[in-house]
């Protein structure tokens, strides 16, 4: 028997596993799917605790109910990958060999990297949300905060749903309006892009949004450190911009474990081929989700059109075929502009975000660059899609795992 390993439980490992379970031959192949935790999180969720819009049993489920009753669930800590030997190394001394690796580790923050950021004030003024632990903290803060000096800040690119800094900025703005009290708080949006978002088309799309809801701008910040005591950021030019509380995005890496298996980039993301999702090192390793490099967003849907087309690459290798499959960076996201209203934008390698209709040509029924409270619908209903379908590798009616121009206008 041939063994096949999934490295990692979460969104892309869990879509894995549910994929090839029902398409390798398991007179042939067995399938192991390893991860140290128990629970299963919906990461997109972490944005809306803050705000008591969702509870913690909203986005919290057990691992092992996603995970087919013929896939092998081994809840254990890996201390590293021998690639070249083929073997993971457990902390506890096992080993576990494999002919085919799927690398699914994800990313998480790492606010240890910039000065002061995990310093004294960290959970008490200085918050992330990007983590169960950030979100329910901040959740606290906020219920019994008086006001001031918000700022909401990213440290550095890529960082995991790049929009969701900017649907924090929004959805803050109708939370402390819905207390009546948004004429206590100043916000302040700070990123070290140029824009509000990474492609220009949707920064023109969103920055309207922040001078209408009165969100100041401070583009091009490069953070040098968080000043604990004076309650500043300071970038490395010497500007500094004063918070009451500080709602950060601290830098985003891959897992230590690629550091500590040599390899990962200076982020601890696998180089991998952005069409086939191969490995650039090891042919017998492919990489999906956030714990690749390929110039992606780091999102849920990302990694769902990448799943779909992993999968046909993944059954080409194990027949020596050609990977004919190929991933095109397709990612569609709803993005959050308070009021119970919603953008969505699509997108890949090749196209800015689009205007148009999505997902039929002509009819929508959702608006692509446009606020609608259908898109705010659409985001909310996506947690139920996520749970039922989207871990369970069930194809989404009518979305193409590579971008459909239909419907889209590109000029």
């Amino acid at each position: 028997m041939k063994r096949l390993v999934i490295l990692g439980a979460g969104t892309a490992g869990t879509m894995m596993a549910n994929h090839l379970h029902k398409k390798l031959n398991r007179k042939e192949w067995t399938i192991d799917i390893v991860d140290e935790r128990k629970e299963h999180h919906y990461q997109p969720g972490y944005l809306f605790l803050p705000f008591d819009i969702y509870k913690p049993d909203d986005i919290i489920k057990s691992i092992k109910d996603f995970i087919p009753s013929d896939v092998n669930l081994i809840t254990k800590k890996i201390d590293r990958i021998v690639a070249d030997e083929n073997y993971i190394q457990m902390t506890g001394g096992d080993q576990l060999h494999y002919d085919l690796l799927i690398i699914a580790t994800g990313a998480k923050i790492a606010p240890e990297e910039i000065e002061g950021m995990k310093g004294a004030e960290w959970h008490k003024t200085v918050f992330d949300f990007y983590t169960f632990e950030g979100s329910i903290a901040l959740r606290n803060k906020l219920r019994d905060w008086q006001g001031g000096n918000l700022v909401i800040h990213i440290t550095e690119m890529p960082i995991k749903c790049p929009v969701a800094p900017l649907e924090f900025a929004f959805l803050a703005d109708s939370y402390f309006i819905n207390k009546k009290m948004r004429d206590k708080v100043n916000i302040t949006y700070v990123t070290p892009l140029s824009g509000a978002f990474t492609k220009p088309k949707s920064t023109a799309a969103l920055e309207h949004l922040l001078q209408e809801k009165n969100i100041a701008i401070e583009s091009d910040f490069a953070i040098a450190e968080v000043n604990n005591e004076n309650k500043t950021i300071v970038d490395y030019g010497g500007k500094e911009i004063p918070f009451d509380l500080l709602v950060t995005v601290p830098t985003n890496k891959g897992d230590e474990l690629m550091e500590r298996s040599g390899l990962g980039d200076e982020l601890n993301y696998v180089p991998t081929n952005k069409e086939t999702l191969q490995s650039k090192d090891h042919a017998n390793i492919f990489v999906i989700g956030d714990a690749t490099n390929i110039p992606a967003s780091k999102a849920g849907s990302v990694a769902h059109f990448e799943a779909e087309i992993l999968t046909e690459n993944i059954l080409h290798y194990i027949k020596n075929e050609k990977l004919s499959a190929s991933f095109d960076g397709h990612a569609n996201c709803f993005i959050e502009t308070g009021k119970s209203k919603a953008l969505l934008i699509d997108f890949n390698y090749t196209h800015e975000p689009v205007n148009g209709t999505f997902p039929f040509a002509g009819v929508g029924p959702l608006q692509l660059l446009k606020e609608s409270k259908m898109n705010h619908w659409g985001k909310l209903a996506f947690r139920w899609i996520y749970w039922n379908m989207l871990l369970k590798g069930t194809p989404i009616p009518f979305v193409t795992a590579n971008m459909n121009t239909a419907g889209k206008h590109f000029n």
